[in-house]
């Protein structure tokens, strides 16, 4: 396995999670055609690191491209978006593409996205390679954001958690997950976790949404999350974390009262959409008991943040609702 990016806590601080500090790590204009680089995932591939980018161009149309690292930091995003062939459908049409997620399961690199077809909902699709790609039948009907596959089939059968929406930038939303036996076809769907009531915890009460692959753990699967406060100045998304159920993952056992990060830098803070942390993907290492997270920072860059991966499940467990 590729050695995760990493950088140890600073000094003087006690927080669970730490930025890095040289973040973002990846600028707005990385590649040419970029309006913003955001909300990407990442994972280990070959002898370094591969992802798949949301990058909006100066028209402010989204899609994804691939990209590569050999550190998980510095990275060459390709210049072109992904072209789908067909996969297990002839339907590949795609309005846009933003958010995705990837991940490894059996024998490919599984990739869901925010996908446009009549509105937003689950854009499936896979690859081998990061060089050829393949689309599958969308998920479900619109409207729906946040797909995020669990990375091995539980009794039997894929899971991935989605965040059921409406056709603008939804005021509500709950952590639903689906399971299916094909990757096409999905059923038995279940509610996870909704927002909170604002007493209880103010920062999750409008919306929740699933963020990278959940982390299987000796506790249950270990789920970051964004939530999302409407303020005076509009939406507000920082990250939290949840451990689920191992074989019942719609099962919360626990679920953060305080955020873990939340938007405080000045590249969360100012940009595109203001006061966003939106994390997508996250690499950890059990035997080094590290965790680093890639989130999108006010829907403009890529950021990275470090934690210990005890510390969060810790944190979890102690600080839960």
């Amino acid at each position: 396995m590729s050695t995760i990016p990493w950088q140890d806590r600073p000094e003087n601080s006690n927080d669970v999670m730490w930025r890095y500090s040289e973040n973002p790590i990846i600028d707005r204009y990385a590649i040419p055609s970029s309006n913003s680089i955001f909300n990407s995932a990442v994972v280990p591939f070959e002898d370094g690191f591969a992802g798949v980018f949301r990058c909006d161009n100066k028209a402010v149309q989204m899609n994804i491209f691939a990209g590569f690292s050999k550190n998980g930091i510095d990275w060459d995003i390709n210049h072109e978006p992904i072209v789908m062939q067909s996969g297990n459908t002839e339907m590949i049409e795609s309005a846009y593409k933003y958010d995705p997620r990837v991940v490894f399961i059996e024998d490919r690199y599984w990739i869901t996205w925010c996908n446009g077809y009549n509105g937003p909902t689950i854009g499936i699709g896979y690859t081998f390679d990061f060089k050829e790609f393949f689309q599958c039948e969308n998920a479900f009907l619109p409207f729906n954001r946040n797909g995020v596959l669990f990375p091995q089939k539980i009794n039997g059968k894929y899971a991935m958690l989605s965040r059921p929406s409406d056709n603008g930038h939804t005021p509500f939303g709950d952590i639903w997950i689906s399971y299916s036996p094909d990757m096409k076809y999905w059923g038995e769907h279940r509610l996870v976790m909704k927002p909170t009531p604002f007493e209880d915890s103010a920062w999750q009460c409008t919306k929740v949404g699933a963020g990278p692959i959940p982390i299987l753990t000796e506790e249950g699967w270990l789920m970051l999350y964004h939530g999302v406060i409407n303020t005076c100045n509009g939406f507000r998304y920082a990250m939290g974390a949840a451990l689920l159920e191992t074989d019942i993952p719609e099962n919360v056992k626990y679920r953060t009262q305080p955020y873990l990060l939340g938007p405080a830098e000045l590249y969360e803070q100012v940009g595109d959409v203001p006061n966003v942390v939106f994390p997508c993907a996250a690499l950890h290492d059990v035997e080094e008991d590290k965790l680093a997270v890639y989130y999108g920072a006010a829907d403009t860059v890529v950021a990275m943040a470090f934690g210990k991966l005890s510390e969060v499940i810790q944190f979890t467990k102690d600080n839960s609702l």
